[in-house]
This record gives structure tokens, C-alpha cells and sequence, in this order.
């Protein structure tokens, strides 16, 4: 169902609603800021990972020294030594409690549920895209409405003056007329400002001044076909329910890399170094060593701060799982109130149209009755402050039934690129990701940067 407003335009050069959607979800700032958020996200599983490979630590020193040996005979032995060590050591963690696993398996459904969290930003940001979109093309109507209406009144302004020189009314008639002209146009300076700030909102939103506005649609066809519907697809679909799981699972491991610390560590390091002259007898010029060192540590007792952190870790599962249920029934409220707007919006449009066929009937009517004396100058003000009235209230309806329609789209969780099929690549945060997960090295981030 296509919106047109009065002051939509048709061209081709109009941008349409598709393209200002695109426009904000490529340039975005908020958007852009929680997609690098996300990429920061990813960056937890390779720091987890690390932990299954070997930590290698190269050392080096050198310097000075000099040294004065006395003998029991008071023979004086002195030299002046450069030492130096190079070695280096390698430590491989064989067991730690599981928790290395754990740990990835935490920082896995942290990038989950940051996709979720990246998800639901772009759903909000689309439909604040929508709203300003809408907002500036209804504030145009508005604007035009209330010149129209400031024009009308003051022809009748003018036909009451010179009724009143020809003796047809009284000056009351047309201090009614001056009032109206005045009401008129401090109605008219209230939708200007409004649309001044709707443009800047829009701006703000989409990334440029907006120009030339085409006429909106509705997606009620992208929509469930009925309410129930409408909630069983948000229980599954919604990113905020499907990321609350995510912390849920997330708490659920946490709870075991803290039991983790309770169990044996088993490690093993290897080491290789040569000293070269550092002893102080002067008997021994260079030192070579190398070693293999397994080792166990079991933790008996560390003054209960891992049975702290497990019972800390609990309470923070059982927080999350009720999170989790206060975000499904916020969202299943969310659903009921966006369909029952939507339905709402569709009975306001038609009676509003139904209004400003009415008050234009009505005001002909009028009019032509005024101009045969069977009408005071006030019967015909007021009709034509209702038909204004009337048509205000058309545009709003119409600016309403529009972001309603995507409201209802954003509560069950589908407000995306690809449901809308906007002409725009997916933004894909996997890709990122896998390039990034098997990483052993590097500083550079796949951007470039």
C-alpha cells in the first residue's frame, strides 16, 4: 500500500524510502561504532585459543662488570667481564581444569550474542531512518497544508473587507477573519519549525540534508498474517531473546572456568641457555645449559576465593535466565502493542479520509450558502478550519500508518536488509571472524589498519 502525501513527489528524481534506508545502514555512525564493537567481540575466541599453544619467551642480557678476587695468600686477582645470556624458554599447559575449552566455548557465545546485539542496533537504526523519513515528508505536507490554509483565510479575510464597505457585514465579521488570518499563520510557523527539526533529525539519521521525497509504502506484506503468528515468529527470530540465550550460555560456562581453578594444573617448559663469562673465580669462561621440566600444581586451600567466584559466577547464571525472561516478555508485549497500532492506523487513515471528503463537501456547501446570505462569515471560517483540521490529522495518519508498518516488521525481529531487499550488501560480522579466529600472529586488523 502506497502513502502519498500532497507534497510527495513522483519524478525520478525523487529518493525514494529504499535508498535513504541504504544510505543509513552504509554510513551510520552509531551503526558503524557497534560493527567495530562487534569486530572487537571477535577478537575473545583467538585470546581464548592462545591458551592451547605454546607461550615462547626469548631473553638476552649483557653488560659490565668488574671483579676483585683477594686469596688467602693476599694475592689480588682482578678483571674486567662482559657478560652475556641468551636463552630461550617454552611453556605448553597440558590440563588447567577444562579451562581453556571453556573459556573458548565463553568467548563464543559472546560473539553470538554480539551478532544478536549488532542485529538489533541495525533493526533500531532502520526504523529511526524510517521515522525521519517519514517525519520530513509529513512535515512538508504539513507546511503546504498550512500555507494553502493561511491563503484561503485570507481571501476570505479580503471578500469579509469589502463585504463590510459595502454594508453586507459588521465589523465583528471581520475581527473573526483577522483572528483566523493570525491563527493561520501561527499554525503555519509551528509546522515550520517542525519540519526544520524533522529535516535536521533526517540528517542526522540518514547522513545527508534530505531534497526531494518520493511516496512511502507500507511492508504489511512482509509481515505475520496474524497476531499469534506475530509472536511465535519473535519468540524465534527476535536478536534481543536470541542474544539473552546467549548470555545465558554464556554465565552457564562462566560458572565452569571458575570451577577450573579448583583442579590440578599440568605443565610442561623447556629451556635452553648459554652464559658467557660470569663467573666470579674466573675458572669458567661459558655455561650451557638446557632443561625439560614437567610440573603439577593441585590447589588445596587459597582463602575461598575460587568458591567466591563460583557461587559469584551461579548468581549471575540465575540473573541471566531471568533477564531472559523479562526480554521475552518485553518483547511479547512489544508485538501486541505494534499490532495492535498497525490495525490501529489502517481505521484512523480510512476515517480521516473519510473526514476530508466530508469537510470538503461541507465547506462548498458552506460557502455557497454564505454567499447567498443564508451563512454568517464565522460558519464559513469554521468549516474551513475543519477541513484543516481534518487534513492535518489525514497526514499524520498517513506518516503513522507507514512507521507502523515497520514497527510491527522491527517487534517480531524481521527489520533487515534482506527482508527488505535493499540494494545493498549485507553487512556479514562472520566474515570478519573466521579471518581472525586462527590467527597466530600479526597486529594488523583485515581492514588495514
Amino acid at each position: 500500500m502506497a502513502i502519498v502525501f500532497p507534497a510527495a513527489v513522483a519524478s525520478s528524481a525523487a529518493e525514494t524510502l529504499p535508498e535513504a534506508l541504504v544510505k543509513a545502514y552504509q554510513t551510520n555512525p552509531q551503526l558503524n561504532a557497534e560493527r567495530a564493537r562487534q569486530r572487537g567481540t571477535d577478537e575473545n575466541v583467538p585470546q581464548a585459543l592462545a591458551s592451547y599453544r605454546p607461550q615462547l619467551v626469548a631473553s638476552l642480557s649483557a653488560g659490565l662488570q668488574a671483579v676483585r678476587n683477594t686469596l688467602p695468600d693476599n694475592t689480588v686477582q682482578s678483571a674486567t667481564l662482559r657478560p652475556w645470556q641468551i636463552g630461550v624458554t617454552v611453556n605448553q599447559v597440558l590440563y588447567n581444569g577444562n579451562k581453556t575449552a571453556n573459556s573458548v566455548r565463553v568467548a563464543e557465545f559472546q560473539v553470538k550474542s554480539g551478532r544478536e546485539a549488532l542485529r538489533n542496533v541495525g533493526q533500531g537504526l532502520l526504523l529511526d531512518a524510517v521515522t525521519a523519513y517519514m517525519n520530513v515528508l509529513a512535515g512538508q505536507a504539513l507546511v503546504e497544508s498550512q500555507r494553502a490554509n493561511v491563503a484561503v483565510l485570507r481571501e476570505i479575510q479580503a471578500t469579509t473587507k469589502r463585504r463590510l464597505d459595502a454594508g453586507d457585514v459588521t465589523p465583528t465579521d471581520t475581527a473573526q477573519a483577522d483572528a483566523r488570518v493570525s491563527r493561520g499563520l501561527a499554525d503555519l510557523n509551528a509546522a515550520e519549525v517542525a519540519f526544520a527539526i524533522a529535516r535536521e533529525t533526517y540528517t542526522q539519521v540518514i547522513g545527508q540534508r534530505p531534497s526531494q521525497l518520493a511516496a512511502a509504502s507500507t511492508v504489511d506484506g512482509l509481515s505475520p498474517n496474524g497476531l499469534e503468528a506475530a509472536k511465535q515468529l519473535a519468540s524465534h527470530e527476535h536478536p534481543a531473546i536470541l542474544g539473552a540465550a546467549y548470555d545465558v550460555d554464556i554465565a552457564q560456562t562462566t560458572i565452569k572456568v571458575a570451577e577450573s581453578t579448583l583442579l590440578p594444573t599440568i605443565s610442561v617448559q623447556a629451556s635452553a641457555s648459554r652464559a658467557v663469562q660470569t663467573d666470579q673465580t674466573l675458572t669458567t669462561t661459558t655455561t650451557d645449559q638446557a632443561s625439560v621440566i614437567g610440573q603439577m600444581n593441585v590447589p588445596i586451600y587459597d582463602g575461598g576465593t575460587a568458591a567466591s567466584q563460583t557461587r559469584q559466577a551461579k548468581e549471575m547464571a540465575s540473573q541471566s535466565r531471568m533477564v531472559l525472561e523479562q526480554v521475552r516478555n518485553q518483547t511479547r508485549t512489544a508485538v501486541v502493542s505494534a499490532w495492535v497500532s498497525n490495525e490501529g492506523t489502517k481505521v484512523a487513515l480510512a476515517a480521516t479520509e473519510a473526514e476530508v471528503r466530508a469537510a470538503e463537501t461541507a465547506l462548498r456547501g458552506v460557502r455557497r450558502e454564505a454567499a447567498g446570505g443564508q451563512r454568517t462569515t464565522i460558519d464559513v471560517l469554521n468549516a474551513q478550519q475543519d477541513l484543516t483540521s481534518a487534513r492535518t490529522r489525514l497526514i499524520q495518519s498517513q506518516r503513522d500508518r507507514v512507521i507502523a508498518s515497520y514497527t510491527l516488521l522491527s517487534a517480531v525481529g524481521r527489520l533487515d536488509v534482506q527482508v527488505l531487499k535493499l540494494n545493498t550488501p549485507d553487512y556479514l560480522p562472520e566474515v570478519h571472524y573466521h579471518q581472525v579466529r586462527d590467527a597466530w600472529h600479526g597486529l594488523r586488523t583485515p581492514s588495514g589498519q
